[in-house]
């Protein structure tokens, strides 16, 4: 039955939902790639029953958030844990995100699936001190506090027994004084780590607060730091994951990296050619998208795991125009079109957000998400989601 989906400009438009799923996201779950390592970031249920406000701390359906993991181990994919797809700082805090690590651990311990958990300072609070003159500065602490907050976090991620993800900190963006303090305070980390972690370069489009990371909002010098700091622990750093929507500058980044260190994309942009990658290498991958991507991603990688480029290219492509759309800016509220495409897709009961993010994106936006997203035959069942997609309508006054 026709659907009436509202556009940008205020009118509606006529929409024919597809009758059955595309063949390549009902896909057999399998095994391991062989050539490529993919993560996808992983997106928390809130528990829509909880009687609780925006800024309070989050409560989570602990039994769908599991559940949607056991999802992507199914398919193959690794999960990269309490990330910035987890709302981390954007809904969920420091303990919320300490009890999914640990829960999600074990869950991928009992299911043999791959998991990296991110090591953050969410714990320090960013705020602005106005004692300059009346120049607004963020603060985040000092060094020495930003450096225990890592440590606490990392201490979480090593006794779960998952693999660290070393991300970027608004608390050190906010304190460090230069390029120098990122070296201190990395080199300290990498130092103690157990074992060989993953740094997460985090770009702000995803977060305003890490404009300037690694010392200078020149990349260019920002990307010498981050190499001198890879360089000088080579043997601790498994991996790089570059979230700066920028082909060209990963690319670079890529190629410059020492052996045996991997590049994994975070380029919800350009992920299809990075993966696919040219005749001096090619990009692992760590992506939100691959969240409502998952059956279909991995069909596309095992495709890729038997030397098919072309044919690689050929399932993921049409997805970036999706992937794009819920990218866009203000990127980092890309979280509402995930969790949307979840509840779609019948993987959770509800359409509500930790922190009442929601509310983040408008109606023809979640409209266009729905519309590409069917298009591409990624509802496993299109009459669910077509109702599902009317009931908002409704609610939004939009009657069918």
């Amino acid at each position: 039955m026709t659907l009436h989906l509202p556009g940008a400009d205020g009118t509606l438009r006529a929409h024919e939902p597809r009758t059955e799923p595309l063949a390549a996201t009902r896909g057999a779950p399998g095994g391991a790639f062989t050539s490529r390592t993919v993560f996808s970031a992983a997106h928390v249920v809130a528990d829509p029953y909880a009687d609780t406000t925006p800024d309070g701390p989050a409560a989570v359906d602990w039994d769908a958030t599991l559940a949607f993991r056991r999802h992507l181990w199914s398919h193959g994919l690794g999960v990269a844990e309490a990330m910035d797809t987890a709302q981390r700082g954007m809904g969920l805090d420091w303990a919320g995100a300490a009890e999914l690590i640990r829960r999600s651990a074990a869950e991928a311990k009992a299911t043999g699936g791959l998991i990296a958990c991110g090591v953050g300072t969410d714990q320090i609070t960013v705020g602005t001190d106005r004692s300059t003159g009346g120049t607004d500065r963020s603060t985040g602490g000092t060094l020495a506090e930003v450096r225990a907050a890592y440590e606490e976090q990392l201490a979480v991620v090593e006794e779960s027994g998952a693999q660290a993800i070393l991300m970027a900190s608004r608390a050190l963006a906010a304190t460090a004084r230069g390029p120098e303090d990122y070296l201190e305070v990395y080199g300290h980390l990498l130092r103690q780590a157990a074992e060989p972690v993953i740094l997460h370069w985090l770009g702000p489009m995803f977060d305003p607060a890490l404009e300037g990371y690694w010392g200078s909002p020149d990349l260019d010098a920002a990307t010498d730091t981050f190499l001198e700091v890879i360089a000088a622990h080579p043997d601790k750093v498994d991996g790089v994951k570059v979230s700066l929507l920028d082909a060209r500058r990963e690319i670079d980044l890529r190629r410059r990296l020492p052996q045996g260190v991997r590049c994994y994309t975070g380029d919800d942009f350009h992920y299809p050619e990075l993966i696919a990658g040219d005749e001096q290498g090619f990009s692992h991958a760590l992506l939100g998208i691959f969240d409502p991507l998952g059956p279909l991603a991995a069909e596309a990688v095992r495709v890729l795991d038997t030397g098919d480029t072309e044919g690689f290219r050929a399932l993921l492509d049409p997805t970036v125009p999706l992937s794009r759309h819920l990218f866009q800016a203000p990127t980092r509220f890309y979280k509402t079109g995930v969790v949307l495409l979840a509840w779609l897709a019948g993987h959770q009961d509800h359409f509500a957000m930790v922190g009442g993010l929601q509310s983040a994106r408008s109606l023809p936006h979640l409209a266009r998400a729905y519309e590409l997203a069917d298009g591409l035959g990624l509802f496993p069942d299109p009459k669910l989601a077509e109702e599902r997609m009317r009931t908002l309508l409704n609610l939004y006054g939009v009657h069918q």
